[in-house]
């Protein structure tokens, strides 16, 4: 009841203000003075020069933004598939940013050059082909250009024909709000695997009487042998959850009783990585304010992160990824215990 009355009076409120507002006006108009609403020569001065402000502030922030914001920007690619979305995020970027530098001057500058001043008459323009032609015909070759090299692009990522060597298969299992990996053992096939069979410590409701599920091996954190092909399959438990690969330049979304995949290939291990000039100089600014805060100090790494808002804990779903020779890669996974091992 008070929030309704609350409600009630601001209501009233707006009412009794607007009746003030037309009191106000109704009076001048009775004393004969100029209108507040008449725009004159002087308002459209200041307006025009105010809009030419805007424009310059408007460039002027972008520019800083673009400068400023470039050291928090992710690394180069991890994967080899990754220079070609560079390639294609970059050539977009730089399309969008070319116009932009050429349409917001002439905008803002039109707008403050031709505003209103007394005794001067727009020019009525009816139609102008050359114009028509120029601002139709123009941006739709770009954009067709721009759509054929992306669908080009995404076409190679998804469906990279020049691979000899034959993916390893790894499953990525999603749910709240975690990340599993299940890798597909000595034979390379991962067993059989339902939400339905899931009991005790088979938590991925792998088929235990599936003879290609003895050999699996699952884990908590992703290990990638450096320039090996790699085959990730996804599979979700509860709700729609999207596997976040940035370093990779890997998305690909899990959907419940549906397995997606993306394959790609891992070109920069975790120690390679660390050496990069943006990433030390990142890693130090981080260290900095955790060193202020008393906060251990934090080492650069791969992450799968959830890039859906899966529930109240989607911002810790994460689980890391190292990418290492395959010496430690052989090394690390002779210590890990298969499925069969584990039951």
């Amino acid at each position: 009841m008070e929030t309704f009355l609350i409600i009630v009076i601001a209501v009233l409120g707006l009412v009794a203000f607007a009746q003030i507002v037309r009191v106000f006006e109704l009076s001048s108009d009775l004393k004969g003075k100029e209108d507040s609403n008449d725009v004159n020569e002087k308002d459209n001065n200041i307006q025009g020069i105010l809009m030419g402000i805007f424009g310059i502030l408007l460039v002027g922030g972008f520019t800083w933004m673009w400068i400023g914001y470039d050291k928090v920007l992710l690394p180069v690619s991890a994967s080899e598939h990754g220079v070609e979305i560079d390639n294609l995020m970059w050539i977009s970027m730089a399309v969008i940013i070319a116009v932009f530098f050429i349409t917001q001057p002439i905008l803002f500058g039109f707008t403050m050059k031709f505003r209103g001043i007394k005794n001067r008459k727009a020019v009525y323009m009816e139609h102008n082909n050359k114009l028509e032609f120029i601002w139709t015909i123009v941006p739709a070759v770009v954009l067709a250009c721009l759509i054929i090299y992306g669908l080009t692009t995404w076409s190679d990522v998804m469906n990279p024909a020049n691979e000899t060597e034959e993916p390893m298969v790894i499953e990525v299992y999603a749910q709240q709000f975690k990340w599993t990996a299940r890798y597909a053992g000595d034979d390379n096939a991962l067993g059989y695997a339902n939400v339905r069979m899931i009991e005790g410590v088979n938590s991925l409701g792998v088929d235990v009487n599936d003879v290609n599920s003895l050999d699996d091996v699952i884990t908590s954190e992703l290990h990638l042998p450096v320039g090996k092909p790699v085959l990730l399959k996804f599979r979700s438990q509860d709700v729609i959850h999207s596997a976040y690969l940035p370093h990779f330049r890997v998305q690909m979304n899990c959907v419940p009783g549906t397995n997606t995949q993306f394959q790609f290939t891992p070109s920069v291990t975790t120690v390679d990585i660390r050496k990069e000039q943006k990433v030390i100089d990142k890693v130090a600014r981080i260290n900095e304010i955790r060193a202020e805060k008393g906060e251990d100090t934090y080492e650069y790494d791969y992450f799968l992160l959830c890039n859906k808002i899966c529930g109240s804990a989607h911002y810790n779903m994460q689980m890391k990824i190292v990418v290492e020779t395959q010496e430690e890669y052989e090394q690390w996974m002779s210590e890990q215990k298969t499925f069969a091992d584990a039951l």
